[in-house]
């Protein structure tokens, strides 16, 4: 009876210990690498109907996880969206709302008020680190990426440097990196390549923790460079054309080498990966019609009609994430800081303007939905609202007419609605007038003078 009874007990510890390794297991934090593209177009990739350029290990991600049709940047432009991605708040909320050059290398800074993603994760007990074009404060500024939750920097801090992929120097952390093979006309290094490499390496370090890895790539942005035109050389294109195109799958070439370092380190399971792009493709040496890249969408970098802002997502999380899997989840850039932060077990602020979307992610029925999007760059303001578009392009001396566009059948924005919907049209504009505060670093006198 007596061993009857002790080898229940043992049993029991021996299921209670399995359960706990079980949990252990459940909740572990994935490690996230997320890839932003620079200027990258909706119809660029191979997995959102492009057919000129070759993607194989984006649309490759595509396959084994899920590929999102409404996922939208931050602003049309880089700085916005950046800082749109590091804290959480839309356009309306977020101090850094346009591109704006200093009289010296750098970018208006994130004030210190604002807690940023990479400091949410660094507090979560990542490693982290950031590779490529910053461009949210200059160097030793309270907006520098190692004062702002990342261990590692490498890459670009200014974004006017980042036009020139080969610079004469690049940042490591708060040290400038001189790079002498690009000194007297010479064209010897290649800064994509560079910061890849310092990527990788970041990511193959050997660690008891997992890491975060934000690699805000500045491909494909012009300038027009790139070491070789492969496989590109011989088409009949402009020469514009086949570097643009050797640009963008030269980047799907690293990430390519990125899953398979994580891959190497047996790690792949375990960690989300995802790509995107920072807004709407620049359009630049006729690259915006001859490659279609914003597919069915009005407008490009800039605009805040649906070819500024509405950006590729895809997503991989191998054993996670059903594969082959499509959402029409409308979300944006405010989202990733509350889904990064609940993937890690932390907790984001509570006043931000982001949804976490790992419900969608992992199939769940509880995701929840947005009222609605929202942004503005300058005079320029969109909202969406369901399948309600608004966009208004005032001036600064005077507000502009709301145009209503029904995306349900109207993904062009090629039929102004305004006129035959006004009560819609009405609620719009109550809404763009809302759903912003002004900010103080960048004024707007004609929409903050709004009554």
């Amino acid at each position: 009876m007596w061993i009857l009874y002790s080898t229940r007990c043992v049993l029991l510890v021996l299921a209670a210990l399995l359960m706990t390794n079980a949990a252990e297991a459940t909740e572990k934090q994935p490690n996230i690498i997320y890839i932003l593209a620079d200027d990258l177009g909706y119809g660029d990739l191979g997995c959102y109907g492009q057919e000129l350029i070759k993607t194989p290990n984006i649309d490759s991600l595509a396959k084994t996880g899920m590929r999102f049709t409404d996922h939208y940047s931050g602003a049309p432009v880089c700085a916005p969206a950046r800082c749109v991605l590091l804290t959480g708040l839309h356009t309306g909320h977020c101090p850094i709302r346009g591109n704006r050059a200093l009289e010296f290398e750098g970018n208006v800074p994130i004030p210190k008020s604002y807690v940023t993603l990479g400091e949410v994760m660094q507090k979560a007990g990542y490693a982290t680190g950031a590779f490529g074009k910053w461009g949210q404060g200059y160097p030793g500024s309270v907006g520098d990426p190692v004062l702002r939750g990342f261990d590692q920097f490498y890459g670009y801090n200014c974004q006017r440097e980042a036009h020139n992929y080969y610079p004469g120097h690049l940042w490591k952390n708060d040290k400038k990196v001189v790079l002498t093979g690009n000194k007297k006309g010479k064209k010897e290094q290649y800064s994509h390549d560079l910061i890849t490499e310092q990527a990788l390496s970041f990511i193959a370090t050997p660690r008891d923790k997992p890491f975060f890895v934000y690699v805000p790539y500045t491909i494909p942005h012009t300038s027009f460079q790139v070491p070789d035109l492969e496989p590109y050389r011989e088409k009949s294109w402009s020469v514009n054309q086949k570097t643009q195109a050797a640009m963008i799958s030269r980047m799907d070439r690293d990430v390519g080498r990125i899953v398979k370092q994580v891959q190497a380190l047996g790690e792949l399971e375990n960690t989300l990966i995802i790509f995107s792009s920072d807004n709407g493709p620049h359009g630049a040496g006729k690259t915006l019609t001859h490659f279609n890249a914003a597919g069915p969408l009005r407008g490009k970098k800039g605009a805040t009609y649906e070819g500024g802002i509405r950006v590729p997502l895809v997503v991989s999380w191998p054993g996670k994430i059903k594969p082959g899997t499509e959402s029409d989840l409308i979300s944006g850039f405010q989202d990733l800081f509350p889904t990064f932060a609940e993937l890690a077990g932390a907790k984001a602020p509570a006043n931000i303007d982001g949804l976490s979307f790992v419900s969608e992610l992992l199939g769940r029925p509880t995701q929840k939905k947005h009222e609605y999007l929202y942004w503005e760059l300058g005079t320029r303001q969109g909202l969406r609202k369901g399948n309600w578009k608004a966009v208004r392009n005032s001036t600064k001396k005077k507000l502009g007419d709301v145009e209503i566009y029904d995306l349900s059948n109207d993904i062009g924005e090629s039929n102004n609605l305004a006129t035959q919907k006004p009560e819609i049209a009405a609620q719009f504009l109550e809404l763009l007038q809302s759903a912003r505060k002004p900010c103080e670093l960048f004024p707007i006198p004609v929409l903050d003078n709004e009554k």
